[in-house]
């Protein structure tokens, strides 16, 4: 009896292992991604909002990937055309904690891309584009006086 009760242990942990393998799931990305940058106001901390809002990002239909950096106040966000637009997106993301908290819109690409480099706010010479850097990007390199 004590012989049977040990094998059937066995058996049913071997089926446990053998039924619980993790397989990977390789995701295929739609050919049509696109990209936005979105700069966001209202961010108070890295940890409460920067992360509430990337992972909010995360989790909505559409989205393969969203990357907040609260120290540059902007939001990169990869995602399915056919399933969610960038209206959608500054909407979603003005909407989370209640709406009363986040003002989203499209980043300047002219000026500050997505890093918003130093090249940013010394080599446009036009002082319209440099405020709109310093506006958008809050960087240290764009909020440092400019020609």
């Amino acid at each position: 009896m004590k012989i049977q009760k040990i094998v059937f242990s066995i058996a049913i942990a071997s089926l446990m292992l053998i039924g619980c393998k993790n397989e990977i799931k390789k995701e295929i990305l739609p050919a049509n991604t696109q990209n936005v940058t979105l700069s966001i106001s209202g961010m108070t901390c890295e940890i409460g909002c920067a992360k509430t809002i990337q992972s909010k990002l995360s989790k909505k239909e559409g989205v393969l990937d969203a990357n907040v950096i609260f120290k540059d106040s902007i939001a990169t966000i990869a995602f399915n055309p056919n399933k969610t637009s960038q209206k959608e997106l500054i909407a979603f993301v003005e909407g989370i904690a209640g709406g009363d908290f986040y003002k989203a819109s499209l980043a300047s690409k002219k000026a500050c891309k997505l890093a918003c480099d130093k090249e940013c706010c010394t080599a446009n010479k036009k002082q319209d584009i440099k405020k709109e850097c310093i506006a958008n990007c809050k960087k240290a390199c764009c909020t440092k006086k400019t020609e």
